[in-house]
Order: structure tokens, then sequence, then C-alpha cells
């Protein structure tokens, strides 16, 4: 199989992921659990994940950063510590359901910041338009549908001009691009460690400025007198026994990160990314969504006869792993245009060849071909 579906999940890993995973199942317990030597060999893991999380991110001290079950649960802990109904939240087009649905939900009085695809002034000057007038600015970072590296500097310094909290969405860009917590000064940033960090699933990472809102109350582990959460992170915000072999395998992910340099990474992706959309731009009636510099490795496609659907079930049954429809993302389609088919995804790996993508792109090309000639 020929995996181009790591935007939603990084099945491609190192070996020492899936081996410390192993290991913590079977030589850990639970950490502050316990003084026994499988508690603590716990605690130690959790804590040098942690500290890792915050070396990665420029994050000022480990505390600050919150193991959650992923980046939906991370994103909810942020939205819900700092909006609630009526409160006037912007957000780019190109956001997620993790984003959207918590909005919707909550009551609040959304605006878009609406920009072509790939234009990062005109992203810059929509935002600088609504940011004045707003509460709050959540902003997905990269396009998990067209990979899309949205200007995160530059908005950021809009909204701290104007004091307004900023969140944002690494959801597609954490592992993957350099980002620096302190340099961004957002309140919080949330982040999946399945993706391009390169962990299991069940693991998510929630980078904080402030304390915030307990989604889940229970036991820490610690401060059991009181019959609140505690104020203090990380804490405040991880109620429940972690899931520590998750993050065992998150810590691997991360030291693999730090072994081979983010800059080198999405420099590598981004260069397959470009064979791709080469290759298939050649393809009659096949619509290719490509940037030359603002995009990650990312990229979507859409042919005008062939519904993705069916096109991604034919790379299926020819070995090819993608995604196909709306992506979770419908204000990303809406925004480009693509809301009444949704496209074909095909998203990038370190741990694939340049030969894997030209065998992959010949394979949708030749499906094509025959299908719109049969």
């Amino acid at each position: 199989m020929i995996y181009l579906d790591s935007a939603a999940t990084s099945l491609l890993k190192p070996k020492s992921v899936s081996r410390a995973v192993a290991r913590a199942i079977d030589t850990m317990a639970s950490p502050g659990r316990g003084a026994h030597r499988a508690a603590m060999l716990a605690a130690d893991t959790v804590f040098d994940c942690r500290s890792a999380v915050a070396e990665l991110f420029d994050v000022p001290e480990p505390e600050q950063v919150v193991f959650t079950l992923n980046a939906t649960h991370a994103l909810n802990i942020a939205i819900r510590s700092l909006a609630s109904r009526g409160s006037r939240v912007t957000v780019s087009g190109y956001e997620h359901n993790s984003v959207m649905r918590v909005l919707y939900d909550l009551g609040c009085d959304v605006s878009v910041a609406e920009s072509p695809l790939f234009d990062e002034d005109a992203a810059v000057t929509a935002f600088r338009r609504l940011i004045p007038q707003s509460d709050l600015v959540i902003c997905n970072h990269v396009s998990n549908v067209f990979g899309f590296i949205l200007p995160i500097k530059r908005i950021s310094e809009i909204c701290a001009e104007y004091g307004v909290p900023l969140i944002i969405d690494a959801s597609q860009s954490a592992g993957i691009t350099k980002i620096s917590f302190t340099e961004l000064g957002a309140q919080y940033i949330a982040m999946p460690g399945h993706k391009g960090l390169l962990g299991p699933q069940g693991t998510g990472v929630l980078l904080c400025g402030d304390v915030g809102r307990p989604l889940l109350c229970g036991g820490t582990g610690s401060d059991s007198i009181n019959e609140k959460m505690p104020d203090y992170l990380p804490d405040r915000l991880e109620a429940g026994t972690h899931n520590v072999a998750g993050i065992a395998g998150l810590r691997e992910g991360i030291r693999y990160i730090k072994s081979m340099g983010e800059e080198r990474i999405c420099g590598y992706e981004t260069m397959l990314c470009g064979i791709m959309a080469d290759r298939l731009s050649e393809v009659e009636g096949l619509t290719v969504y490509r940037s030359n510099r603002s995009q990650a490795g990312v990229l979507s496609v859409r042919h005008k006869r062939i519904d993705p659907e069916a096109l991604c079930g034919m790379l299926g049954e020819h070995g090819i792993a993608a995604r196909c429809g709306l992506h979770c993302a419908p204000l990303a389609h809406r925004t480009v245009g693509t809301l009444d088919t949704g496209t074909l995804r095909l998203s990038f790996s370190p741990f694939l060849s340049k030969a894997n993508v030209i065998e992959a792109a010949n394979t949708i090309t030749r499906l094509i071909n025959s299908k719109i000639h049969q």
C-alpha cells in the first residue's frame, strides 16, 4: 500500500513509537498514583514527554503543556475557556469542525475572515478588518483540506495590537513547521499527537497561556483534599488517568522530529507534494489545488466528471490510501467553492519515497484516463 492519508493520521511512524507503546503497557502504571517502580516510571515518562514538547514548541515551562485525547479535546478546552454565548469570534475561512461545532454549540457570534486560497495578504487583510471588533480569534495554521499555510505570525501580531486572545489550531502543522509558542503569543495552541508528531492515536497536546477552564473534573493524583479542580497546570486540565502508553509513543515521535528537524521534514513533504501536483496537472479535466509558496504537504484535486468518492474507491482497490469528501471542514470547501462534491486529498509523509509518489501519480492518471475514455 502507498499511504497518502497522513493528514488523517500518521500510519507510517518510526519503529521506536510502537516499541515504546508496548514497553509502557508491560512496565508502567499510573503517574501520581503510587511510589512503586511502575508508577514512578510512568511519572518520569510523562514528564519527559511534557518537557520534550515544551522544548520543541518554545513553551516557557513544561507545566504549560497539557495532554489531551486529541486536538478536538484540546480545542474544546481552549475555546470553552475563552468563549461563551454571544462572544464575538473571528475565524479563518479554513476552519475544521473541531472549531466550528464548538462555537455553534456555545452560541457564539461567528465572523469568517474569508480570503482566496493561498492568498496570504488577503487573509491578513480580512483578519485586520474583523479583529478590532472581536472577543476571540481562532485560526487554522495549515488547512487540512488544501495545505494552505496561513500567515499566522502576521495574524498574531494584529491580535496583540488590539489585545484580542488567539487560539491556533496546529493540527496539520505541529511537527512539520517550526512553531514558537512564545513568539506567537497565542493564548492556546492545540494539536494532535497522531499526525505530524508521529505519535499514537488517542494523544493530543494543548499549549496553555493561562490555567483555563476544566472540561472534565475528577482525580488528578494531586491535591486530593480539594473538592474543586486544582488551580494550577497541568493538573487543572488533566482529570483522570493518563494515556501513559500513548504518551510514551508520542515521546518517541517527538524525538524523531527533533533529530530530523521540522524544516527538513517540511521541505521533503513539500517536495513530494510538488512532484504529485506537477504530474497530476497534466491530467485532462483534473483541477489541482496547489501553490508554489504557501502550501504544506497536503494536496487536494477534483475531476470535473468523476466524483471524488468514486476516484478514492478506485485508488483503494489499487493499493493507494487517500481520502475523499469534505474532510470535516465544510467551511474550507465553501470558501474555495468545492462544497458540492468535496475533493480527493493526498497527503504526504517523511516515510514516503519519490518512487512511491511517482507510482501513485501514474496510477491516478491511468485510472482517470481509463474512466473518462471508457
